[in-house]
């Protein structure tokens, strides 16, 4: 065998280094990805508490309609189908996404259907990737009201309200109790739709 020269050690060792910085830029970088979808996620459960809270708000209304018209059926079928005047019900929307700090930047909706566009405070923060620290996630969600009842047929005998038959279980009602009356979430089902 023939002796090693000294000319050789130590090659390794700027590999060596050249592999853990390597290794440790991909750590930074996966960090970064992880902070943007934390971010992101953040963002989209302020949407969807922010449509939730507008769709409550309209269902609220609808069902505070129903009762108000009680004794004319024939208008049940405008309520049913959203197709009454409602206050604004973004105010409840803007403030549940300011629980879940962001901020409501677009809030509409057509009859039953309720659509928000949300942004974080906070940015996605600083990271190897340049520019992060100015970015903010934005989401969007929609929520529908589906009404659950059945509307009857035409009033009974003696000017008696008809039937009303939520999700299978009949309603005798009754204008002059109220605490018989079907509850807003008896009356209307409100859920996350698919954008």
């Amino acid at each position: 065998m023939f002796p090693r020269g000294r000319g050789d050690s130590g090659q390794a060792f700027p590999i060596y280094i050249t592999v853990v910085a390597g290794l440790l830029f991909l750590a930074f970088a996966y960090l970064a990805v992880g902070q943007a979808a934390v971010n992101r996620g953040g963002a989209q459960t302020a949407a969807d508490a922010a449509v939730l809270a507008a769709a409550q708000s309209g269902r609220d209304q609808l069902a505070a309609a129903w009762a108000a018209d009680l004794l004319e059926p024939s208008r049940w079928q405008d309520i049913f189908d959203g197709r009454v005047p409602l206050d604004n019900p973004c105010g409840r929307a803007e403030q549940l996404a300011a629980q879940n700090h962001a901020t409501l930047n677009g809030c509409d909706w057509q009859l039953l259907r309720y659509t928000v566009d949300v942004e974080t405070n906070k940015s996605v923060g600083d990271s190897v990737v340049p520019g992060t620290e100015d970015i903010h996630s934005k989401a969007s969600a929609t929520a529908v009201i589906e009404p659950r009842c059945e509307l009857p047929g035409e009033p009974g005998a003696d000017d008696e309200l008809p039937q009303l038959v939520c999700d299978g279980k009949p309603w005798e009602l009754d204008p002059d109790d109220v605490a018989t009356l079907p509850a807003p979430e008896d009356l209307f089902d409100v859920h996350l739709a698919a954008d």
